[in-house]
C-alpha cells in the first residue's frame, strides 16, 4: 500500500502543479478554437502529453520518495546478522526471479510492513520494517521479501504508471471541459477563459482525480494476487499463507507510529460498499483463499 499511496500523492501533487503553472503562463490558450468552444482534439493531446508526463516523473522519483518518506535506510555494508541473512535472502530471490539484486533497506516501523519500489525491475528498492524482521519467522520474512521481489520481477511500477497516465489524461481533459462549462454557459464569459475557469478546473481534477483512483486501485488489487503467487513459488506456498495469517493477526495490535502506511496488506478492515474501490489491498482472507486453492 505504501508504494501505491507514495506514487498517487507524487503524481497529484505533480500534475495539480503543472496545471496551475500551465495556467498562469497562460499555455492553456491552446485548447481554445475561438475563444468560446474548446478543441477537443488539441485539449486531448495537451492533456495526454502532461497527464503521461507526471505519472512517468513520479515513477522516476518512486525510490527517492519511499526512502526520504519512510526514513529508509539502505544496507551497503551489512553490520548484524539479520542483515547479512536480509541481504543474501533478497539476493536469491532476485536471481530465481530474473532480476537484477535491488537495493535493500530497513525502515523504523513498529507495524510489520515492507514495500518495493522502482522505475525498473533492474533499478529497484525493496524494504522492510524493523517490526516485521523483529516479530516474523524466516521463513514468513522471506515469503513477504518474494511477494515484494514479485511486484519487481512482474514491472508493476511501470504497468501502473502506464495506467495512471491514462486516468490522468482522462481526468485532465474532462476536468477542463467542466472548467470551460462553468466559465462560459454559467458565467456567461465569452472571451477567452476567465478565473471560473481555472477555479472550476481546479476543483474538478481533485474530484475527478479522487474518483479515478478506484481504477488504480482495482489495478492494485489485481496485482496483489499475481504478487502473492511469485511468493508462493519463490518461497513455498505454506510459508506465504503463514506470514499473511501473521499479518492478519497483528491487525489489531496498538500502532506506535502515526501515520505509518501498512505495505503488505493490512487495510484497517475497511471491507464493504464504496470503500472497498479505494482499498489497494485485496481482504487477507480472499488472499489466503485464493494460495489454498492454488495449492
Amino acid at each position: 500500500m505504501m508504494r501505491i499511496l507514495l506514487f498517487l500523492a507524487t503524481n497529484l501533487a505533480v500534475v495539480l502543479i503543472a496545471s496551475i503553472t500551465l495556467s498562469l503562463f497562460g499555455f492553456n490558450g491552446i485548447m481554445a478554437a475561438n475563444g468560446v468552444d474548446l478543441n477537443l482534439n488539441q485539449l486531448l493531446i495537451f492533456c495526454a502529453v502532461f497527464g503521461f508526463a507526471g505519472s512517468i516523473f513520479s515513477l522516476f522519483i518512486s525510490k527517492w520518495m519511499a526512502k526520504m518518506s519512510t526514513s529508509t535506510q539502505i544496507i551497503t555494508q551489512p553490520r548484524t546478522r539479520h542483515e547479512q541473512w536480509l541481504l543474501q535472502t533478497v539476493e536469491q530471490l532476485s536471481r530465481e526471479a530474473g532480476i537484477k539484486m535491488p537495493e535493500v533497506g530497513i525502515f523504523p516501523a513498529y507495524e510489520a510492513n515492507a514495500f518495493a519500489t522502482g522505475w525498473n525491475k533492474n533499478d529497484a528498492l525493496v524494504a522492510v520494517s524493523q517490526g516485521l524482521l523483529e516479530r516474523f519467522s524466516p521463513d514468513e520474512i522471506k515469503a513477504v521479501l518474494a511477494h515484494e521481489i514479485g511486484h519487481v520481477a512482474n514491472g508493476d511500477m511501470v504497468t501502473l504508471a502506464l495506467v495512471q497516465g491514462v486516468v490522468n489524461t482522462f481526468v485532465m481533459f474532462f476536468a477542463r471541459i467542466i472548467g470551460n462549462f462553468v466559465d462560459k454557459v454559467i458565467f456567461k464569459n465569452e472571451q477567452g477563459q476567465g478565473m471560473a475557469y481555472y477555479v472550476a478546473t481546479i476543483f474538478a481534477e481533485l474530484v475527478l482525480g479522487f474518483l479515478a483512483s478506484s481504477i488504480v486501485m482495482w489495478f492494485s488489487r489485481k496485482r496483489e494476487f499475481r504478487a502473492d503467487e511469485a511468493g508462493a513459488r519463490l518461497a513455498g506456498t505454506g510459508a506465504m499463507i503463514s506470514a499473511l495469517q501473521h499479518l492478519r493477526s497483528e491487525q489489531g495490535l496498538p500502532v506506535h507510529m502515526p501515520n505509518t502506511l501498512t505495505a503488505f496488506g493490512i487495510n484497517g478492515g475497511i471491507k464493504q460498499g464504496m470503500a472497498r474501490m479505494f482499498m489497494s489491498h485485496p481482504p487477507l482472507e480472499e488472499r489466503i483463499d485464493a494460495l489454498r486453492r492454488r495449492g
